[in-house]
């Protein structure tokens, strides 16, 4: 890949183009991270107050009967969005899917355990796990060589 950066007073800010030959999964995943660069926040609920959470800080985000939590450093925090757009807006900040639950951040991950039954045992910086089903396991080490793309 080349990048060109042309930097002149006459520009009234950022504009970004793209030539490529063809749509791939990368020039897909550069137009992700180029729009997810504004900072967005997650709204938790804990007690009676209203929590503003950079995605940065969350482990995973799990459902769980009908509702869905942020986890952050072992300590669980309830969501006001569905699973559905957390996978959405998180997209851009290193989070994939681990199963039909669960979406978590790759960048958190310290270690991984191949399960017996086929699945992968996720353990997080914070000494928190989860799993990850057999669909996913395939993507996940594939994101994480690539560098949690």
């Amino acid at each position: 890949m080349k990048v060109n950066i042309d930097i002149d007073q006459e520009y009234e800010g950022v504009f970004v183009t793209i030539h490529a030959k063809e749509w791939t999964q990368d020039l897909e995943d550069i137009v992700k991270s180029l729009e997810s660069r504004t900072h967005k926040r997650i709204v938790g609920i804990e007690e009676d107050k209203s929590i503003l959470l950079t995605p940065d800080e969350v482990e995973y985000v799990f459902a769980q009967n009908r509702k869905v939590y942020a986890s952050i450093h072992n300590h669980t925090i309830e969501l006001t969005m569905k699973l559905y757009e957390l996978e959405e807006i998180l997209s851009g900040y290193h989070f994939t899917r681990f199963s039909k639950s669960v979406i978590g951040n790759l960048n958190h991950i310290k270690y991984f355990e191949l399960a017996f039954n086929g699945n992968l045992c996720v353990f997080f910086h914070s000494g928190g796990k989860e799993y990850v089903s057999r669909k996913y396991v395939s993507e996940i080490k594939e994101k994480l060589i690539l560098g949690g793309k």
